[in-house]
C-alpha cells in the first residue's frame, strides 16, 4: 500500500536531525502486509518465524523506498528514504521519523489504542517505511477512527502497557495510550534479550486485533476498506 502525505502538518513531529522535514513537500507512506498465520502462531511471546517475517519485510521495505527516491530524484525532484526499522535514540526507541504518523496522514489507517497503526485491510499487520520528498504530490487524508468500544489489545498485552483510551485523530505523546515504559522494559529485557529473537518485538496486541485477522478459514478485513 502506499499513500501521500503533506509534509506541513508532520512539522510538529519530533524528528532527527530537528530540522528533517525542512527541504520537503510531501512525505510517501510505504506498507507491506505480513502473512497472518505469522501472527496466529504467538501465544505470550514472539517467535523465530516473526522475527525472520518482520527483518524480511523491512529489508524489502528499505529497498522500495530507495528505488522510489531514486526515480524521483530522476524526475528532478530530490528525496530521502527512511528505512523502516532503524532505531537513532535508543533509550526513547524512535527513528529519523514516526513511520505511523506519516502514514495516518497519508490515509493509510488510524492509530489504534495500541499505539500502531491500524490498516482496514490488514490491521497492524504491516510493516512501515517512508520517503520524503520535493515532489509535490496530491496528499491523500486520514481516514476515520475505526477501534470503537473494542478493547482487545488493551486485554491481552501481558504487562498491561495499553491504557485503553481511544482517540478521534491522534494521541499528543505515547503516555496518553500507553504505560510506554512497561511495553519498552517488556521488548527490551525479555524479548530482545531471547538468543532465538534478539530484538525488540513482540505481536501480541497485533495478533488480538480483529481487523485483518484470519476468520472461519480465511484471511479477510471484517469491515469494509476505503
Amino acid at each position: 500500500m502506499v499513500g501521500v502525505a503533506d509534509v506541513v502538518p508532520l512539522k510538529g513531529l519530533k524528528t532527527y536531525p530537528p530540522d528533517l522535514l525542512d527541504p520537503f513537500v510531501s512525505a510517501l507512506s510505504i506498507a507491506v502486509a505480513l502473512p497472518v498465520w505469522i501472527f496466529e502462531m504467538i501465544s505470550d511471546r514472539p517467535t523465530p518465524i516473526y522475527k525472520s517475517a518482520y527483518k524480511t519485510a523491512n529489508r524489502l521495505l528499505d529497498e522500495i523506498a530507495f528505488r522510489t527516491a531514486l526515480l524521483l530524484q530522476s524526475d528532478g525532484f530530490h528525496s530521502l528514504p527512511i528505512p523502516a526499522s532503524q532505531i537513532v535514540d535508543k533509550k526513547n526507541l524512535c527513528g529519523a521519523i514516526t513511520h505511523k504518523a506519516v502514514a495516518r496522514m497519508a490515509g493509510l489507517g488510524w492509530q489504534g489504542k495500541n499505539l500502531l497503526l491500524i490498516t482496514p485491510r490488514y490491521g497492524s499487520r504491516v510493516r512501515l517505511a517512508t520517503v520524503l520528498t520535493e515532489a509535490p504530490l496530491v496528499a491523500d487524508g486520514p481516514l476515520e477512527n475505526r477501534c470503537g468500544e473494542c478493547t482487545l489489545c488493551r486485554d491481552a498485552c501481558p504487562v498491561g502497557a495499553i491504557r485503553g483510551v481511544n482517540t478521534k485523530s491522534h494521541y499528543g505523546n505515547r503516555d496518553e495510550a500507553l504505560y510506554f515504559s512497561r511495553c519498552a522494559k517488556k521488548l527490551m529485557e525479555e524479548f530482545a534479550a531471547m538468543p532465538e529473537i534478539g530484538t525488540p518485538i513482540c505481536g501480541i496486541c497485533i495478533k488480538v486485533c480483529p481487523f485483518g485477522r484470519r476468520k472461519g478459514g480465511h484471511t479477510k478485513s471484517l469491515h469494509t476498506e476505503q
